[in-house]
């Protein structure tokens, strides 16, 4: 492909990504990350901050995934400061994708604890992936703060926090021994369906939070035999 056939080439597809038929968006995505260009990485990060379809933030993903570390790394973690919140939350999960350490220290813990679950379930995705050996305990005293964060109508956010301490192994055990005796009863009921997740992945997150629930109205908080 001769020079200018592919200076045309890439302008079409920088103006693809901004389409207003999210197909079209979709397959530029695709056609960028098929054929990866530098030119084209500051547009991908940008379009995943704005783009309203899940499928087509997906597909940015993967084609920035397709791009050197070196060259997404930095911006993404730039983006880690923008105020819309999905400019965070997007970045977070594409950088829990790359799997770059270089990054973790962006993982902060404004980040861990933003105000926005979207965000902050991102940050805990990607925490869990960047975290550098020997720093897992300190992780799981951040993540702890946030049992008993959520309602009933955002368990997914619950479900995601204990998922992600569980990850982290063996380490997340004195964290829950202090949580499973907070005054709280939604922290002690979290931490409790944390350890029952911990001991059965497969466990309907749903069921365990409520199960939890009744054993700390019980009065229950330490480990049954």
């Amino acid at each position: 492909m001769t020079g200018p056939q592919r200076e045309t080439n890439a302008g079409r597809a920088l103006r693809a990504l901004e389409h207003g038929d999210p197909s079209v968006r979709l397959r530029a995505a695709l056609a960028v990350g098929t054929a990866p260009d530098p030119r084209f990485v500051d547009t991908l990060v940008a379009r995943c901050a704005i783009e309203p379809e899940f499928p087509v933030r997906e597909m940015l993903t993967w084609a920035l995934i397709r791009h050197p570390p070196a060259l997404t790394v930095p911006r993404l973690t730039d983006q880690l400061r923008s105020q819309p919140a999905q400019a965070r939350s997007q970045a977070l999960h594409t950088l829990s994708k790359i799997g770059d350490r270089r990054a973790w220290p962006a993982v902060t813990r404004a980040l861990l604890t933003d105000p926005d679950d979207e965000v902050a379930r991102s940050a805990w995705r990607a925490a869990v992936v960047l975290v550098p050996p020997g720093d897992e305990p300190e992780l799981a005293d951040v993540l702890a703060t946030q049992f008993g964060r959520g309602t009933r109508d955002t368990r997914d956010t619950r479900l995601s926090l204990s998922r992600a301490l569980v990850a982290l192994g063996a380490v997340v055990t004195p964290v829950l021994r202090v949580a499973m005796t907070d005054p709280d009863p939604q922290v002690r009921a979290h931490a409790i369906a944390t350890q029952r997740l911990a001991r059965d992945p497969d466990a309907h997150v749903e069921f365990s939070i409520e199960e939890a629930k009744r054993v700390v109205a019980l009065g229950v908080t330490g480990e049954r035999g």
